[in-house]
């Protein structure tokens, strides 16, 4: 896929990004590049390949699930700037 100087033109407004004149050129090569790199991809046979989300076959170790306090309670509210009974404490926020 080639792109053009209008496409990065087109591309670069979409994103926000000011792209000087001089500089269009040179992006639109290298963009057409990258897609010709992303096309190549498509040709490799991935049919036999299984998923993977890891590059290293772990399995992640399990725990108890079980719902606890933390018992953490006045270490935490220590830190905010106002607290009462054990909770932290906000302005009024509703109108």
């Amino acid at each position: 896929m080639s792109i053009d100087k209008a496409t990065v033109a087109k591309i670069a407004t979409l994103a926000r990004i000011k792209v000087p004149e001089e500089d269009r050129e040179a992006l639109a090569g290298e963009l057409s590049n990258i897609l010709g790199w992303v096309e190549q991809l498509s040709e490799v046979d991935t049919d036999n390949v299984p998923p993977m989300t890891s590059v290293v076959d772990a399995v992640a170790p399990k725990r108890k699930d079980a719902v606890t306090d933390g018992g953490y309670r006045d270490r935490v509210t220590v830190n905010a700037p106002a607290a009462a009974k054990g909770f932290f404490t906000v302005p009024k926020v509703v109108e």
